[in-house]
């Protein structure tokens, strides 16, 4: 009997000292926790804006709507950065703190350089043992601000709003810093669409060909699977290919420019530029009214240098052109918009297709 009041206790009191290590072994990971979690977002489902702001003035702020995410409310936010930036969120952890020979100095560099920002969510105002959650509202609930990359590139410094320690934030499995993901300038959350109407909703298109008047034309969309092609320098209706036709019509879908430089090139150069001839111009009207245009302009190399006033030769890759009414100036691939540039004659009914050995005569 002795003996088993005896194993008794002894397994009892194993057990006290196994909780006593749990207890204070989770008190220590809850620190380091609790700090990751102040960065990171668990549920990117519920997030409903995120706000960037750095010590240049930037400032960008990303909203989610119902067709997507806009852009300070004013543009469309490119989809895939942002799903980059809430993967970001979701993925980052606590690597160690800042030690404390660098952590004055490092405090000091985010208060100078660091970009700052707010997640907003939507959270419950009553969540009952996280089973039952009741009246959800939209909360700002992470704060921080994100600074460099630290000296071997393998993590960035983070410092919680009102917090009195910085640490050092990495995304495992990822080899670098993530300070770039955190970038406040607008420019960098664009989305690069220009046209982005299905077939279906076109109404019509004007391509004007400056170079080659005779070359400009109009579709327009008189009913299902009815066009009309008129070529604009005598309105004369024409016979067109009906595939062309449909072919050239699908690709607004999904036409981008490569890069902005309506914030990043002189405004001096941009004047210059867009003062010049225009190579084209296309109009597109949708059925339910709304207009888009874009005017395009040759883009000039020097030695294979991209020119800056010089007299060189054209870029027969790229060219300049101006977005939403002359508001935006961009680069644009050649290779992206050659498939709605053919001048008129290349829809009309019975025009040669080219092939690489010849021509070969199509007649309808």
């Amino acid at each position: 009997m002795k003996k088993n009041n005896r194993i008794t206790i002894i397994i009892a009191s194993l057990l006290v000292v196994v909780a006593g290590l749990l207890i204070w072994n989770n008190r220590y990971l809850s620190t380091i926790q609790g700090e990751s979690s102040d960065f990171q977002v668990w549920d990117t489902a519920s997030v409903t804006k995120i706000y960037l702001a750095d010590r240049r003035n930037r400032e960008s702020l990303l909203e989610r709507q119902e067709n997507g995410w806009t852009l300070n409310g004013t543009y469309a936010a490119h989809p895939k950065q942002v799903e980059y930036l809430l993967t970001t969120l979701y993925k980052i952890r606590v690597k160690m703190p800042v030690s404390v020979a660098s952590h004055d100095n490092i405090v000091k560099q985010l208060a100078s350089q660091s970009t700052k920002v707010e997640v907003y969510q939507m959270v419950p105002s009553i969540n009952l043992f996280d089973k039952i959650k009741l009246f959800y509202h939209e909360k700002r609930t992470k704060v921080f601000y994100v600074g460099d990359a630290t000296m071997d590139n393998s993590g960035t410094f983070m410092l919680k709003e009102g917090a009195d320690k910085a640490y050092i934030v990495y995304i495992p499995s990822f080899r670098g810093f993530i300070t770039t993901r955190f970038t406040a300038n607008p420019d960098d959350w664009r989305d690069h669409t220009i046209f982005h109407e299905t077939l279906s909703d076109i109404q019509s298109v004007s391509v004007e060909f400056n170079e080659d008047p005779e070359g400009s034309f109009r579709i327009e969309n008189m009913g299902k699977h009815d066009y009309k092609l008129t070529r604009l320098s005598d309105n004369q209706e024409l016979p067109y290919d009906t595939l062309k036709v449909i072919n050239m019509l699908s690709s607004f879908s999904d036409l981008r420019f490569e890069a902005l430089f309506t914030n990043t090139l002189p405004q001096e150069r941009i004047d210059s530029i867009t003062q010049s001839p225009y190579l084209h111009k296309i109009t597109l009207t949708a059925k339910d009214g709304n207009v888009q245009d874009m005017k395009t302009f040759k883009k000039l190399v020097m030695n294979g240098v991209t020119d800056m006033g010089e007299v060189g030769e054209v870029d027969h890759d790229r060219m300049y052109a101006l977005i939403n009414g002359g508001k935006d100036f961009v680069l644009i691939q050649n290779y992206v918009f050659d498939k709605v540039l053919h001048d008129v004659r290349y829809y009309e009914a019975g025009h040669p297709i080219q092939f690489e050995m010849g021509t070969v005569e199509v007649y309808e």
